[in-house]
């Protein structure tokens, strides 16, 4: 007995000192893991903010797609209900009652075509009866309304809403606004942190999407519930965070004028390819801005993709499509694709030629058909003849030997001469001693937008290139020469651009010396049409409340922002030059307001001027008939040699034949711009016979609609 006795003591003994452990030493721990069983966050998705244009046309919104569910705790207790139930639905929403296994369904994510009806709920009751389980995603509203009326009939079947992204302009805004995708891998565990849900919720992937994410995102709503062990909800152990709906963004983009942009560059293309008898010309890019201001008017590029075909899901098939096109229509190429600026570049020289005393408004400069330069690679060379050549036609359409004859400082804008802007930039003789060289011309391209990035609140935005002799060494293992100067001068060679750029380079000149921020956003409202102030940070797309760094510019309320005014900022650094080397000083300069005014001129000749039909401007066979075009307007012309990937493999780089790209630009009115406008089409040969058509039609469709504006009491 006393053995007996021992042992019961002992179990006795055990059993306190286990039930003292659990609830007083181990009370916490195992509290914590009780209050975690029946503890379950619910993360509410917040709706996505709105896109308008400067209008207020919807460019991208919040569209309510339709989830056919099925809570498997709410079916009814007979198993022939259910499957009446589970043949009904299937008739309705075309899901098979039974196909595969409860396994099969394990392998394969939420609405994936495979598994049946019944294999789904098997699987959703196995895991949380109480939790709905998605058996059809994305069916029609009809059909949504159809499930949701027989819901009475169908115990447990329901319909989920979810929010899809939807975009009503769709190809036309494209480029601008991109489309969404899931949360990469490599930030998740970032968004977690933020309250996102991977594989539920999505971000920007381009376009403002992407840029402006923080600003749309809005912040998911966070209810924290008891729920038992089937995972029923039994209350709330929390007061719930409500969701904070993203902030909506009003861009400046006009849709009507991007429209009418669109129409007349994809006419102008397919007119061409259908003279030429061949898809000749493959791309293009229209962009129009207000230089006073720097809100993007319209930004086109041709060809571009659906975004509506990447809301719900992105197609593999389609995106590899798009990815393997040679003319990268999922690039905004008007900043990701840099080309040769050709003939547009020349407004640098100029700037740089008369601001630096190279050229006089008096001086007469020689411009034949064909210039030969002794090009040298080193001051001891003794160099080679190497000519360089204008692009003057005779009223027959042929090379003209003579060229332009002799002419001015803005006749040589006004024509375009090559010749004349070779001896600008490089020198040549007696007739000029000291060209501009390529290190001051740098200076003075930078000065009206080259070389950089603009910091447009869009992404993948790229640089250009100014090469200088330090770059040709490293990259190109050659000393730089004359020849080089020469070609760089009139925008070839090297030298690379995006339109954008190309753009501000005219916007600069056409205010006067002001280069102006290029924004497209103008605008940031709450939920509730509030505007909020926000700043952007174009180097990091970090959107703030208060202004975060110099760069910065405040993005809403929308006020202009200047970069700088080179009459005003010394930012042009001096240079010391003989011969053709230049060596670099510690004192920085500004551009005469006169030289900016002559620029324009020269700008405006190549619209009036017309001596003898051969010597003309070269818009003016565009823009001089004052019937068509009342309001003055001036600008510039470029056709861009080229020899890329593309072209080689066509076959095109033919030694003295090489194929050319299509620029314009022009603004008006001419004494006071709102609107400047730029064409740029890949292949499409001369500017004046491709591009500056293309301009000369958007600017009737910017006017028309300004008139009909006016006419309504918009203003």
């Amino acid at each position: 007995m006393r053995l007996v006795y021992a042992v019961v003591a002992g179990v006795l003994f055990l059993l306190v000192f286990r039930l003292i452990n659990l609830q007083v030493v181990e009370n916490e721990t195992w509290l914590e893991q009780a209050v975690e069983n029946y503890t379950t966050s619910i993360n509410e998705p917040a709706p996505r903010g709105i896109i308008y244009d400067r209008n207020g046309f919807v460019l991208a919104r919040n569209l309510a797609s339709y989830n056919v569910v099925i809570t498997p705790a709410d079916l009814p207790d007979d198993g022939a209900d259910i499957q009446k139930i589970y043949r009904e639905l299937s008739t309705l929403i075309e899901v098979p009652v039974n196909s595969g296994t409860v396994e099969d369904a394990k392998l394969v994510a939420p609405c994936t075509e495979g598994p049946g009806i019944a294999q789904l709920v098997e699987l959703g009751d196995s895991n949380a009866p109480y939790t709905p389980v998605k058996v059809k995603c994305f069916v029609d509203e009809v059909k949504a309304r159809i499930v949701s009326e027989r819901a009475v009939d169908w115990p447990g079947v329901s319909v989920e809403v979810e929010p899809i992204r939807d975009y009503p302009t769709g190809s036309l805004t494209a480029n601008v606004i991109g489309f969404l995708g899931p949360i990469p891998a490599r930030l998740e565990a970032d968004y977690l942190a933020r309250g996102f849900v991977p594989r539920r919720d999505k971000v920007g992937y381009s376009g403002v999407e992407l840029s402006l994410d923080e600003i749309l995102l809005g912040r998911n709503g966070i209810r924290i519930i008891q729920e038992d062990v089937a995972g029923k909800e039994l209350r709330n152990l929390e007061p719930p965070i409500a969701t904070a709906p993203g902030n909506n963004v009003t861009l400046t983009i006009d849709t009507r004028l991007q429209s009418a942009a669109e129409a007349v560059l994809i006419n102008e293309i397919r007119e061409w390819n259908a003279y030429f008898g061949q898809e000749r010309m493959s791309s293009g890019v229209v962009i129009a801005m207000n230089p006073q201001t720097g809100e993007i008017l319209a930004m086109v590029t041709y060809p571009t993709y659906e975004n509506n075909r990447m809301v719900r899901f992105i197609p593999g098939y389609y995106y590899e499509q798009l990815s393997q096109d040679p003319r990268r229509p999922l690039l905004n190429n008007a900043i990701s694709s840099e080309f040769p600026p050709g003939s547009t570049f020349k407004l640098s020289t100029a700037v740089g030629a008369l601001n630096e005393g190279v050229v006089t408004l008096s001086d007469i400069i020689e411009a034949p058909g064909q210039l030969v330069l002794t090009e040298t690679f080193s001051p001891n060379d003794p160099g080679r003849e190497r000519p360089f050549v204008d692009w003057t036609y005779n009223l027959n359409g042929v090379i003209n030997p003579e060229g332009f004859g002799t002419i001015d400082y803005l006749h040589c804008i006004a024509y375009s001469s090559n010749v004349c802007f070779y001896k600008l930039g490089g020198g040549y003789k007696d007739e000029i001693p000291q060209g501009l060289g390529i290190e001051r011309l740098g200076e003075y391209a930078r000065a009206i937008g080259y070389n950089q990035p603009s910091g447009i609140a869009l992404p993948g935005e790229q640089g250009g290139l100014i090469p200088t002799p330090q770059w040709k060494r490293i990259n190109k293992g050659e000393n730089w020469s004359t020849g080089d100067t020469y070609i760089a001068s009139v925008g070839q060679g090297y030298v690379l651009a995006t339109p954008l750029q190309v753009l501000m380079s005219g916007a600069t000149i056409a205010n006067d010396g002001k280069l102006m921020q290029p924004t497209i956003v103008r605008e940031v409202q709450d939920s509730e049409g509030n505007v909020v102030e926000k700043w952007f940070d174009p180097a990091t797309f970090e959107i703030t409340d208060a202004k975060s760094s110099e760069t910065s510019y405040q993005i809403s309320p929308f006020s202009p922002t200047m970069k700088w005014d080179i009459t005003q900022t010394p930012l042009i650094r001096d240079f010391v030059c003989e011969g053709p080397y230049c060596t670099e000083t510690d004192k920085f300069k500004v551009v005469d307001p006169f030289v900016v005014q002559k620029v324009q001129e020269g700008m405006r000749l190549a619209v009036t001027d017309n001596q003898d039909g051969i010597r003309r401007g070269t818009l003016n066979k565009v823009f001089g008939d004052t019937t068509k075009f009342p309001i003055a307007i001036a600008g510039k012309t470029g056709t861009a040699e080229y020899c890329d990937d593309v072209a080689l493999a066509a076959n095109r780089c033919q030694f003295g034949a090489w194929p050319t790209h299509s620029w314009t630009l022009a603004y008006a009115p001419y004494d006071n711009p709102e609107i400047i406008i730029l064409a740029f089409v890949y292949n499409g040969g001369e500017g004046a016979s491709v591009a500056a058509p293309i301009v000369a039609r958007v600017m009737q469709a910017y006017f028309e609609i300004k008139a009909i504006d006016l006419a309504a009491g918009g203003g």
